[in-house]
């Protein structure tokens, strides 16, 4: 996991970091699911993007632009997720009748 320290002092990790609220709100893995940014366009996975965890919630940020991609706030018996920074998210999903890959020959 990288980390970085922003020029106002705020710690910043890869997109990783926010791995375990994003597992509580989608059945998926998040930190392989790519991501397109609404601002510049740049495709990454959520595990390559910045992640901002020090706030009330989980901030996650573009790499290229630094533009706001995803915000995920918790609260009592509530999850709140804004994407609007996103054009798309895409996830992998197993294919009805076929192996994910674990015991392919």
């Amino acid at each position: 996991m990288d980390s970085d320290l922003t020029l106002d002092g705020n710690l910043t990790l890869d997109g990783n970091a926010a791995a375990g609220v994003l597992a509580e709100v989608f059945v998926s893995e998040c930190t392989t699911a790519m991501t397109r940014c609404d601002a510049c366009g740049a495709v990454e996975m959520v595990g390559a993007l910045k992640a901002y965890v020090q706030a009330p919630g989980t901030v996650l940020r573009c790499r290229h632009c630094e533009s706001v991609l995803m915000r995920v706030v918790r609260g009592a018996g509530s999850c709140w997720v804004d994407v609007r920074g996103l054009t798309w998210m895409q996830f992998s999903v197993a294919t009805p009748g076929r192996s994910s890959g674990a015991d392919a020959v």
